[in-house]
């Protein structure tokens, strides 16, 4: 990779830019149709974006470029609230993790 200024990574195989960092808060996530709203928001999906997992996936692993570094804040309240649906957001974020590492944000949980 080849820096390109302080903010931002481009990715030379891909001809792409990312973020260094996006942060997300999910403690007032009130419900799942939010949730994606607010992803969709932060991650830049376009207008068309689904508001659900399959589209979720599909938009991280083609459509847009992830961050270098995805911080999802609020977690843990977010992950009792809505158990099934943080399971399967923190099974999309690590299957990209294992089959595309190279375009795939570092996440952390807190």
């Amino acid at each position: 990779m080849t820096e390109v200024g302080q903010d931002r990574t481009f990715i030379a195989d891909e001809g792409a830019m990312r973020k260094p960092l996006v942060t997300v808060d999910m403690s007032g996530i009130a419900s799942v149709d939010h949730l994606h709203e607010v992803l969709s928001e932060a991650l830049e999906f376009p207008s068309w974006y689904g508001r659900n997992w399959d589209a979720f996936w599909d938009s991280i692993t083609g459509l847009v470029d992830m961050p270098e570094q995805l911080h999802l804040i609020g977690w843990g309240m977010f992950a009792e609230r809505f158990p099934r649906d943080a399971r399967i957001m923190k099974e999309c974020l690590d299957d990209m993790s294992n089959e595309l590492p190279t375009l795939a944000a570092r996440v952390s949980y807190s």
